[in-house]
C-alpha cells in the first residue's frame, strides 16, 4: 500500500505541476503582472496539498498561528523535507523562497518557478549571493510577499542539524522586518530523496517574532536558531534522546578501551 501510494503520488504530482508551470508560462508571455501570476502558479499548492492528504495520507498540525505577524517578514525554518516548501505557502500569507538559481533549469518545475516574483541566487558568486538575497528580498518585501529562508542550506535528517547562515537573518535586519523562526518534523515522513512517503501527522510550531530592532544580525540568528533548536528537543525528544544515548555509550566504551 505504501509504495502504490507513493507512486501514484509520483505520478499524479508531475500532472499537476506540468499544468501549472504551463500557466504560468503563458501569464508570463501575456505579460501579467507578477503578482498575478504568483497567484496563479501558486494555486499549485492547495492541489499539492490535497494529495499529500489524500493520497499519501500526511497531515499537519500547527501550533503557534498567533505569532504570525500582519505585515511582511521573513520566515527561519527547519528544512527536513520538500514538504515544508510546499506546505508553508499554505500555512503562512503569499510568500517567495530564497532558492539556487540552478532550479529554474529544471523543466517545468523550474520554469514555472521562474514565472513568478522570487529570489534566485548564484550560490557559487561567495558573498555576492548575500548580496543577491538583500537586494531581492527587499524588492519582494516591499511587493508585499514574505520571504521564507531554509538558514541550514541543505535538508537535515530529523535529530540532526546544520550550521545556520546569517542570510536571512541579515535581510530582516536590512529591510527592518521581523524573523519568524518555525519548526517542524517532515523528515520524519518525507524523508530526504526518499520515494516512499510515510503517513502520519507532521506538528509545526510557529515562534514568536523577533524584533531586529536595537539587535545585530547574528543576534537574531542566533536567537532563531536557539529558539528552533530547543522547540526540536522539546517537541521532538526522541530523537534527540537516541543521540544522546550513542553519545554516552560511544563515551563509555572509549573509557573501558
Amino acid at each position: 500500500m505504501l509504495l502504490l501510494r507513493s507512486t501514484l503520488f509520483a505520478v499524479l504530482a508531475v500532472f499537476v505541476t506540468i499544468f501549472f508551470s504551463l500557466l504560468g508560462i503563458v501569464s508570463f508571455c501575456f505579460l501579467a503582472k507578477p503578482m498575478t501570476r504568483h497567484r496563479l502558479v501558486t494555486s499549485w499548492v492547495p492541489a499539492m496539498m490535497w494529495l499529500v492528504r489524500h493520497v499519501l495520507d500526511i497531515r499537519y498540525r500547527v501550533f503557534g498561528r498567533e505569532n504570525i505577524p500582519a505585515g511582511p517578514a521573513v520566515i527561519l525554518a527547519k528544512h527536513q523535507s520538500a514538504w515544508e516548501t510546499i506546505a508553508l505557502q499554505q500555512i503562512f500569507p503569499p510568500l517567495c523562497y530564497v532558492l539556487k538559481r540552478e532550479l529554474l533549469r529544471i523543466p517545468f518545475l523550474g520554469w514555472g518557478l521562474a514565472s513568478i516574483p522570487g529570489i534566485a541566487i548564484d550560490r557559487s558568486a561567495g558573498k555576492d549571493a548575500l548580496s543577491q538575497v538583500v537586494e531581492q528580498g527587499r524588492e519582494r518585501l516591499k511587493e508585499g510577499l514574505w520571504v521564507a529562508v531554509f538558514p541550514e542550506g541543505t535538508r537535515t535528517a530529523p535529530g540532526q542539524s546544520g550550521r545556520y547562515k546569517p542570510g536571512g537573518a541579515i535581510l530582516a535586519k536590512r529591510a527592518g522586518v521581523v524573523a519568524v523562526p518555525v519548526a517542524h518534523n517532515a523528515g520524519d515522513f518525507w524523508r530526504r530523496n526518499a520515494f516512499l512517503k510515510q503517513p502520519g501527522e507532521i506538528v509545526v510550531s510557529i515562534g514568536p517574532a523577533i524584533e531586529v530592532k536595537g539587535i545585530k544580525a547574528d543576534e537574531i540568528n542566533t536567537r532563531a536558531r536557539d529558539w528552533i533548536e530547543n522547540e526540536m528537543r522539546r517537541l521532538f525528544p526522541q530523537h534527540y534522546a537516541t543521540a544522546a544515548e550513542q553519545t554516552e555509550t560511544a563515551a563509555e566504551e572509549g573509557e573501558k578501551a
